[in-house]
Formats: C-alpha cells, structure tokens, sequence
C-alpha cells in the first residue's frame, strides 16, 4: 500500500498500521530502518507506521476541500494558440473542478526500471511507464540527438519533422517511417526552432537559420548577440529573443526574397526566454522576472508585469487569456481589466519549477495544457478546472514539446523525442 505523507511516499508494509503498537512507552518516531524495508528488530522501539499529518488530509490545491468546478465557457475555440481577445469579463472557474473530484497524487518512475534492472516486476510499487493517465498513448520513441532536444518543429505540407538539439545538429526525420533523412550541422547549440509555412527558423548563438523547406533557400539573419532563446511569428513579423534583453524583428521582403530587419525592441534587462503574440500584443518573458507587453502596431512597450518572482519561463495565449510559467514553481492566468491593465486571475502552483508551457484538445474536443517540470516531467491538465489528466516521465528534463495535427503531440529531452496521441474514447451503448 502507497501512502502519500507531503512529498514522500513510503512503503507500508504488510501490517504496518494496523499491527503497530498502542503502548505508550513506543516512541513516537518513526523507524528510519523501517522505512528503508530492512528493519529485523522485533519489538522494534520505532513506529513502523507513519505518523498522521498534522494538518489533515489535503488536495493538490493545498487545501482539505476538494476543488470544484465552475462552468468551462470560454475555452471552447478550435485553435489552442490563437490570440486573447482580452475583455472584462472574469471566469472564475479556473482551478476549480467537479464536486467531489479529488486530484490523485501521481506516481513516481522506478528508478531500476529506468536502468533496466528492476527486479520486483508487476509488484514494484513504483511506475513501471513513462506515462501516467488516461486519454493518451506513446507511439514511438526515436533517438539520435547526443545532447537535449531544444527544438521541435513540423513545416506546413512537409511529410518531415524537425528537432533541434545542444548537440549543435537539426536532424530531418520521415514522419511516417520516423527515419532520419538527414542532418544538418549548424557549429552553435540551437536555443530554440519554430516553423511558419514552409519556412524551418532556428535560432543558435549570434543568427538566426531560416530555411525554406520547399524551395530549399537558406538564409542567415544577423543581429542578435548571445543565444536566440525564443521565436515567434505574429503580424507577419518574425520575433526572436536573445541573450543580451533584446527582442529582434524581421519581415519577408517577396521583392527581394529575403528577410529584413524592421525593429530591435530593447527594455528587459537580462535574456528573453519566451515570446507570444495574441490580440495585437507581443508578450515577452525575461529572466529578469518580468513580463513586458508590446503594442503589435508600433512595437512600443505599453506594460510591465512583475508579479513572477523567477525567470518567466513560457508564455501561452488561450482564448481571452494570457498564461505564464516560471521558475518560481506558479502558472499565472492573467485576464484584462476595466481600465486596460492585465491582473492574475488564477495562481497554479507546482512543486517544481515550469519549463514549458503548450495548449491543445483532446480526441473530445477538449482543452487541455501540457506543461513541461524541471523534475523531468510534463504534467496534463483540463482547462479551465486545471484537474490533473495525466503526467509524463523522461530521464531528463523535457526542453521542447510540439503539438501536432490529429491528436499528435511530440516531447523532446536528453535522450531524444517521443511521439504521443490521444486516443479515441471508447464508444459505449
């Protein structure tokens, strides 16, 4: 039997509750060998049990009562990551779910089975899968990158996928046979890779890569100093965070064939690691903690948002929504105010640091956001309740997830990339 006491789970082995002394001369410590499954004392002067919490049974919201859930209006559009028409009107159903639904601790990945070599089978009372849940399937697992997948990208009309790695490669993989067509050497760790049409962007130290995947044109774009952490595409622009605060901003030129510089928007004072654009907005995240808010128009910064207390990791728009991840182990939800301003609405805490934040909807149509942890996992969650779905184990940390056409997901780490798909519901009569 598991027991789950704060962020421990500990073995209660056979008769441990309920054949544990009442005396009272037993102290009230619980048995260090015990708890390692080695104890031969008998009578042991150690509880062999685990002592009740001092505040009660709790739920994942960090409170005795289960979380309720509120209506899910507003989640209903059919593009995860479209912009947020921000108005006044609040939900307040984020973070609240059915009456009586309690979010379950998830399990923890044996660590012999990671090396192979777990000998306890069916009986180990650790995770024997990389996933945990329902609703979701592995279907492949490709390897070949020697350092963590930074990048995860598919072209449009391309029967090709794309993963960009530290190991200073972008490998071509047959989205079909999942074979590798190729490999391109770039001499610098990719940071980050997007794609947009036909057009494959990869950012490394000091340029930006852009390849046209049809035509096979390849172009250098110049100017950025340090890593390029973060891409975006919005107003026919092209964005890219960089390592010195800088966010960059080229636009295609159809008479020149080429990509040229409009604008260098200055104002973070450390690297921007996150970029998003969403109701003529482009929002920024920084290690400098800060979200900063530009008008699409004019590129001027019209707002600074400090409510992070870490690097702003990643940033999602979702409906009338602006997300945030951080560091700081919190997903904020932000939502626009009467006078213009953006407030927290909502505060998803974690017991890790987020990585990683992507949006999309299950084979029910449902929304769902996929959020990569610093403890080498993505954690699923239904929106707006932020009920967990499932959760999904590397043995490192998950850099880059991908959303894909018909239910296909991809996450890439330090061993490769894995290829996920919802699953049909089972019909029932």
């Amino acid at each position: 039997m598991d027991l789950d006491v704060g962020n421990r789970r500990v073995f209660n082995r056979l008769g441990g509750p309920s054949a544990a002394p009442t005396d009272s001369s037993k102290q009230q410590k619980v048995c260090y060998h015990w708890r390692a499954g080695k104890c031969t004392r008998f009578p042991c002067p150690f509880l062999h049990r685990e002592l009740p919490h001092p505040s009660g049974p709790t739920t994942a919201n960090g409170s005795g009562a289960p979380k309720r859930f509120a209506d899910d209006s507003g989640f209903s559009g059919p593009v995860p990551r479209r912009g947020p028409n921000f108005n006044n009107n609040h939900n307040n159903s984020w973070g609240k779910m059915g009456a009586n639904k309690v979010v379950k601790k998830t399990e923890k990945v044996c660590n012999y089975w990671v090396q192979g070599n777990c000998n306890y089978g069916d009986k180990c009372r650790f995770l024997h899968s990389w996933s945990l849940g329902e609703g979701f399937t592995m279907l492949n697992q490709l390897d070949g990158h020697q350092k963590v997948v930074s990048g995860i990208a598919l072209p449009a009309g391309m029967d090709k996928l794309y993963t960009g790695s530290k190991d200073e490669t972008v490998r071509a993989l047959d989205t079909n046979s999942g074979q590798c067509m190729g490999v391109i050497n770039l001499g610098g760790e990719v940071g980050c890779m997007i794609s947009e049409g036909p057009w494959l962007f990869v950012g490394i130290p000091n340029v930006v890569k852009a390849w046209n995947t049809q035509t096979n044109q390849e172009l250098s774009l110049s100017g950025p100093v340090g890593q390029v952490y973060t891409m975006f595409v919005g107003n026919d622009l092209l964005f890219a965070g960089t390592q010195d605060g800088t966010i960059l901003a080229w636009k295609f030129n159809t008479v020149t064939n080429s990509f040229e510089p409009v604008a260098s928007l200055k104002g973070h004072t450390l690297a921007v690691v996150s970029l998003v654009v969403g109701a003529n907005r482009l929002y920024s995240g920084s290690m400098d903690h800060s979200i900063k808010v530009w008008n699409l128009e004019t590129l001027q910064c019209l707002k600074t948002l400090t409510e992070h207390t870490n690097v702003v990791m990643s940033l999602l728009c979702w409906e009338q929504f602006l997300l945030s991840c951080s560091l700081d182990q919190t997903i904020k939800v932000w939502v626009a105010t009467e006078n213009g301003n953006l407030e927290v609405t909502y505060t998803h805490n974690e017991d890790h640091g987020l990585l990683n934040l992507r949006g999309m909807h299950d084979s029910e149509s449902k929304p769902v956001l996929l959020c990569a942890c610093n403890d080498n996992s993505v954690r699923l969650y239904d929106l707006p309740s932020f009920s967990e779905r499932g959760k999904i184990f590397a043995k490192h940390e998950i850099r880059a997830i991908e959303v894909g056409p018909g239910g296909l997901f991809f996450t890439g780490d330090g061993t490769g990339f894995r290829v996920w798909k919802w699953t049909e519901p089972i019909a029932t009569s």
